[in-house]
């Protein structure tokens, strides 16, 4: 009797080991917690790697919070990438552009969506990636405006940015693209945070503080039209301040992802002109080990199927500006597409 429980015991474990290495392969769900930019209380969460230059088995896309954009924009990425590329492909909620970053690092997922001046800086291993050094991925393309918007009180004075010496000021979070953005945008006209009485808020807190009375400015990088600017548009009424000329090209020749904006006028109820802006691009970047042929035939299915995508972002994701903004390498995957479109 003795010796059938342990013969028992035996072919039972030969099982697990053989469904253990069954299961292994293709692309992994790697926990994340939500550390700023698109925000969510909730991640999936798996183990193993994704597979290498060999073709995928499936894909995981980093995408940012349930409320924001990149989720619903990469959910329905996923879709035609399993209808048109035949990848099995899944959207995972994350904390958004820098938190991706690290999951392309660590090979839990294997594209994502970012700013393209945090992939910039994750490239570099500066900023908010100086512990984390130069990260290795590779660019598939970018898809839409980010606008940097420089949001004021209607009463406080202020028409230029060099107005806002000595005023209130919110720069976005710590350690936020906003910031980054705020920082760079103040040189190009000599100014430093130390020249105003810097907060630095969510926008969501910034714009109750403009509200109430207790900010004076604050700065904003998002799609537009930006939900909360619409919102305090129609309570307390906002300005949006444009940045002249000669300081877009100022920015632009220094920091290369930067792209020149214009919001419309009308955009929200009480800015009845165009304001001259920056934007960064969303982007999507990739594992740089991803075989050229996978990453090809996501490239297609993404922007040959954007009018599926169920999105009003969806509109501005075009072939003809999908390396607008992009100063990384591109994948060679994305690079055949591209090239094949007359794309530069």
């Amino acid at each position: 009797m003795k010796k059938a429980k342990v013969l028992l015991s035996s072919v039972l474990l030969s099982s697990m080991l053989l469904l253990a290495a069954c299961g292994g392969g293709g692309g992994s769900t790697g926990g994340s917690t939500p550390a700023g930019g698109d925000s969510s209380n909730s991640s999936q969460t798996g183990g193993g790697e994704s597979s290498s230059a060999s073709s995928a088995q499936d894909l995981i896309i980093a995408t940012g919070g349930t409320s924001g954009t990149y989720y619903p924009l990469g959910g329905g990425m996923a879709e035609q990438i399993k209808e048109k590329a035949g990848i099995p492909t899944t959207a995972q909620v994350t904390g958004a552009s820098a938190e991706n970053m690290r999951l392309i690092r660590d090979k839990s997922v294997d594209i994502a969506f970012t700013q393209s001046d945090i992939a910039d800086y994750a490239s570099k291993g500066e900023k908010m990636f100086e512990q984390d050094g130069k990260l290795d991925f590779k660019a598939l393309g970018s898809l839409y405006d980010e606008t940097i918007q420089i949001v004021v009180s209607p009463d406080s004075g202020i028409n230029s940015v060099a107005d806002l010496k000595g005023k209130r000021v919110s720069v976005g979070a710590p350690g936020s693209g906003t910031e980054a953005n705020a920082e760079q945008i103040l040189e190009v006209y000599g100014l430093k945070f130390d020249d105003m009485t810097v907060q630095r808020l969510s926008f969501g807190d910034s714009a109750k503080a403009i509200q109430d009375g207790q900010l004076d400015a604050a700065f904003q990088t998002a799609g537009t039209p930006t939900a909360a600017i619409t919102e305090l548009a129609a309570t307390k009424g906002v300005k949006i301040i444009s940045i002249e000329p000669d300081k877009v090209d100022a920015l632009i020749a220094k920091y290369p992802y930067y792209v020149k904006t214009i919001i419309p006028g009308n955009t929200y109820q009480t800015v009845k002109d165009d304001v001259s802006t920056v934007s960064v691009r969303a982007m999507l970047v990739v594992r740089s080990d991803l075989s050229e042929d996978d990453v090809y035939k996501v490239t297609k299915a993404i922007f040959e199927n954007t009018d599926k995508l169920n999105h009003v972002k969806s509109k501005e994701i075009r072939v003809e500006s999908a390396l607008s903004g992009v100063n990384l390498e591109v994948h060679p995957g994305a690079k055949k597409y591209f090239e094949e479109k007359g794309v530069k």
